[in-house]
């Protein structure tokens, strides 16, 4: 057992001069039948070292748990000036070359030329010559017809193993400056080694709880057992000096050279208590078949899979052994299709980002519809041109993703808004982002574009990143009450509720129309009167925006149609001024009505109700 001297050990247990010091060194744990290495003070015949350490010199075997903590096994690994050795497993193992990186497809001769070369398949196809075929004999093969070559092995890093990795990115080199003495505590010796550069190494480990190896080549776990045997002299040399270490949870292993999922298993079976890990950008090879279930991955919470070459298949097939999983990454890895995941997989999952992958079509999204607690799908350039809940009809809310709060659809080919209404049948649904679709062209107004979603989404907070305020809601769903007033009338609506039957054409296009009529009453004839078209093409009427009240405030200049309600002004102020949650009093000033104020008092009128004209100023006070 590993004492420290407030632990009940006696100064005269120490030894002479057996203090401890972070000035002059750490201690390691040894039995006392080992031998122990001669101190400097030993090599110069100084009688400096204890009596117990003399007795001990010359019998058994030291546990050098800082020495095994520093050791590092190399094996697998062909460095970039390697001449002739190619690892024994090196068909299918990643290489990098400069700053490219490929995956070995061949190893052997290639006639005429003499010795061994190796056929890789680059990442990146414009660093190829070929597919594989050289003089007529094609030696291997490539996704792109342009995307092989032919390399010496002398040219190819195999890469380092996961815990030199580690030591290197973080500083923690194999030699130590510094002096060694040793102590000898009842039955144990401990040796004490120079803290030169060790105090500072200390530091780092133990800061260690998020560890980035990001691009520094690793390709394989190392030596079976040494990450943990390893991590564990650390702890233990690290115990008396901080007792409250924390275990390492976060790893980063982004574009390395790791070639199959069995790597990434082998180094983080060594890992305990593990949370998150990322290895985004390794192409690599999973599991085709289903697998036993092991601990490994039972308390991970986090993965990233980016750029992996995954496909929807192979994540099912090793979801089983990520039982405690809420986030889960996938971008970019050409997943076309989808699978209903079984009952007893991803039940956790409360994000799943497929953006960037091409998906055959929206309804491929029914098929992950009913895990059960996803709160946030992201769905970014994923070529998905429409969204239907056939479940629900008009009014009413689907059973598929029941608990999905967030939602981001940007940048698809969604074209029509029919989709968009859609979406108010979610239950949950709070946050949406859906910019660059195409159905968002047809309204050049960016201002009434986010109206209209807000109206057509009943619970929707946060659209495109934007807060909605409960203000913004009222102005938009009035506007859009009586801005289809007329084709409501047009459809069989009516202000007699045993005459109001509106078409199945009428409610497909505006589901929300009936619930706004029982929310604010249907829309009186007045109003429907001279109405402004959808498009907007009305005048613009350019006000210089004023907070007197706030002259740390600078004044703005903004464009805004004649016909914008003063309601939805406000719901403009408060996000272009960033306001907070308070009530808005407006008012202008005009060339015309020197020294006068009017109020913009009557939130469902519009600016032009007010004769405000081009120049005039609007005041803000909140």
């Amino acid at each position: 057992m590993l004492m420290s001297r407030g632990a009940g050990l006696a100064p005269a247990q120490w030894g002479a001069g057996g203090a401890f010091s972070p000035e002059r060194g750490r201690w390691r744990l040894a039995e006392r039948k080992g031998a122990v290495l001669p101190s400097p003070s030993d090599a110069a015949g100084s009688a400096a070292a204890t009596p117990g350490a003399e007795a001990a010199r010359g019998s058994g075997a030291w546990l050098r748990l800082a020495a095994e903590a520093r050791s590092v096994s190399r094996s697998g690994f062909a460095s970039p000036g390697m001449a002739a050795g190619v690892p024994s497993d090196a068909l299918g193992r990643r290489v990098a070359c400069g700053t490219d990186h490929a995956t070995v497809r061949y190893v052997g001769s290639v006639p005429p030329t003499a010795g061994v070369w190796l056929g890789v398949e680059w990442d990146d196809p414009q660093r190829g010559k070929h597919d594989g075929t050289y003089e007529g004999t094609q030696y291997f093969k490539c996704q792109h017809p342009r995307g092989g070559s032919f390399i010496r092995p002398n040219k190819a890093n195999f890469g380092v193993d996961f815990l030199t990795a580690v030591k290197d990115r973080y500083g923690m080199s194999n030699e130590q400056g510094g002096t060694e003495n040793a102590l000898v505590f009842g039955k144990k010796t401990v040796e004490f080694v120079g803290m030169d550069s060790i105090a500072e190494q200390q530091r780092q480990l133990n800061q260690l709880v998020d560890v980035s190896v990001r691009e520094c080549a690793v390709s394989h776990a190392g030596q079976k057992e040494e990450i943990g045997r390893t991590c564990a002299s650390i702890l233990l040399l690290l115990y008396c000096v901080v007792p409250r270490r924390k275990y390492i949870r976060h790893i980063d292993l982004t574009k390395n050279l790791i070639s199959s999922w069995e790597t990434v298993t082998a180094i983080a079976s060594q890992v305990q208590n593990l949370e998150t890990l990322d290895i985004s950008e390794n192409k690599m090879k999973f599991p085709s078949t289903s697998a036993s279930v092991s601990s490994v991955f039972s308390k991970l919470r986090i993965l990233a899979l980016n750029r992996t070459g995954i496909t929807w298949t192979e994540v099912l097939l090793c979801a089983p052994g990520w039982p405690a999983l809420e986030e889960l990454y996938l971008t970019s890895n050409d997943i076309t299709v989808l699978e209903r995941p079984g009952d007893d997989v991803l039940q956790t999952l409360k994000l799943l980002d497929l953006s960037d992958n091409h998906l055959l079509d929206g309804n491929q999204l029914h098929l992950i519809a009913h895990l059960p607690r996803l709160e946030q799908l992201i769905l970014r350039n994923t070529g998905i041109s429409s969204i239907c809940f056939p479940d629900a009809g008009f009014g009413c809310k689907t059973k598929m993703f029941r608990s999905l709060k967030h939602l981001a659809i940007n940048e698809n080919k969604i074209s029509q808004w029919s989709s968009i209404n859609e979406l108010d049948k979610l239950p949950s649904l709070r946050s949406l982002q859906c910019h660059n679709n195409p159905c968002m062209d047809t309204e050049k107004n960016p201002e009434t574009l986010r109206q209209l979603i807000i109206a057509k989404i009943s619970q929707l907070e946060v659209l495109n990143k934007s807060e909605i305020l409960p203000a913004e809601r009222k102005g938009a769903e009035l506007d859009y009450r009586k801005i289809f007033g007329s084709d409501w009338l047009a459809a069989g609506g009516n202000w007699n509720p045993e005459k109001n039957k509106p078409s199945e054409e009428f409610l497909a296009a505006h589901p929300r129309y009936p619930s706004l009529c029982l929310k604010y009453g249907a829309p009186e004839e007045g109003e429907l009167k001279g109405r402004e078209p959808v498009t907007l093409k009305n005048q613009l009427l350019t006000l210089t925006i004023k907070c007197p009240e706030n002259p740390e405030q600078k004044p703005v200049e903004k464009k805004l149609p004649e016909s914008m309600t003063i309601q939805r002004v406000k719901g403009l102020l408060y996000r272009l001024l960033k306001i907070p949650g308070s009530e808005l009093k407006l008012s202008y000033q005009s060339s015309k009505l020197e020294g006068k104020e009017v109020e913009l008092d009557n939130d469902l009128k519009p600016l032009q109700f007010y004769s405000i004209e081009n120049g005039d100023c609007v005041l803000v006070r909140w």
